[in-house]
């Protein structure tokens, strides 16, 4: 396995992306559309989610196939930005076709970023501004960091932020993840340099600094836990591939997938994160012959995703007001 071009989820052949923040509001928005609907699923294994429309990724349930998938901060207020990208694809004419009318799908999923320093006394929900801007933003190249659903994440230690990585395997597929990593635990050993994600780390995507040697126990003493906010907590992550896949498979991609965030987040999928991980395929390459194929796939997603959450951290930047120092504020 070696990262695509990009190093980017936009790898995937028809993905695109876009970002959209707000400096005053210390907020933003981002979505992973492809150029026509993508398989879907999801998986939660955080004990405090916030979600729209993720019924509907059930293996289970009728709608086939998703027009987007959004990842947003503003906690339930976060939730509304799907109603702006919604609108944006129903301008486009497309959305699940009931007769006449046509219905964007769009399952959106929120961290909470309520009381990380910014201005949050608005007149007016901006959250569906901000959908409609990171639609219109949509592009196959992106920065990482503070931007997107990342521009006003908090980790346990220090700020958090909007990170991809991708990789192409033997048999031609690729895949790739987008993390907004906002989680009670750290992406970082206890002295704050060497990230727990190290072991998998390709080239020096994210600093090179080699694997962490922990002085002392790790526990919960350097998390949000002593400033405990319930529901506050959430690592959000985006999988895409272009493998045909099943919504069945797309489940199981999910639900691999957050091995990645245990990989890289210390603790992590407490009851007090609301982790979730969407998949989507956009079907362009078949999935070789036997299991073997299938499994490669699931592993290397899970890679990804655990090398996108150490890369939002490290590329994070300081903004004024900040409640947390960056990574690099503390690392100088």
């Amino acid at each position: 396995m070696q990262p695509g071009a990009r190093n980017l989820i936009t790898d995937v052949a028809g993905i695109k992306v876009g970002n959209a923040s707000d400096p005053a509001l210390k907020s933003g928005v981002s979505v992973v559309l492809s150029d026509a609907p993508m398989t879907a699923s999801y998986a939660v294994m955080g004990g405090a989610p916030g979600t729209r429309d993720t019924d509907l990724l059930e293996p289970d349930k009728t709608v086939a196939a998703v027009d987007a998938l959004v990842l947003s901060g503003g906690s339930a207020f976060g939730l509304d930005a799907a109603s702006g990208v919604s609108e944006c694809l129903a301008k486009e004419g497309r959305g699940y076709k009931v007769r006449s009318a046509a219905v964007p799908i769009v399952p959106t999923a929120i961290l909470f970023d309520l009381l990380n320093g910014g201005n949050k006394n608005w007149s007016t929900n901006p959250y569906a501004a901000l959908g409609r801007a990171a639609f219109e933003a949509r592009s196959d190249s992106f920065d990482l960091g503070t931007v997107g659903a990342g521009y006003g994440a908090l980790c346990g230690m220090m700020k958090g932020g909007l990170g991809s990585a991708s990789f192409e395997l033997s048999s031609g597929i690729t895949v790739g993840a987008l993390v907004a990593a906002n989680p009670v635990g750290n992406l970082v050993e206890p002295d704050g340099k060497q990230f727990w994600a190290a072991p998998f780390e390709v080239g020096a995507e994210f600093g090179g600094l080699g694997v962490p040697n922990p002085n002392g126990p790790v526990g919960l003493a350097q998390s949000k836990l002593g400033h405990l906010v319930d529901g506050a907590n959430t690592t959000l992550a985006i999988v895409a591939t272009d493998a045909i896949l099943t919504k069945a498979e797309a489940k199981r991609l999910a639900t691999v997938s957050h091995d990645g965030f245990a990989r890289a987040i210390v603790p992590s999928h407490l009851p007090q994160d609301g982790d979730l991980i969407f998949a989507a395929s956009t079907g362009r390459q078949s999935l070789p012959e036997g299991s073997l194929g299938f499994a490669e796939l699931c592993h290397a997603a899970s890679i990804c995703v655990a090398r996108a959450a150490a890369r939002g951290i490290y590329e994070a930047t300081s903004e004024p007001g900040d409640t947390l120092p960056t990574w690099a504020n503390l690392n100088r």
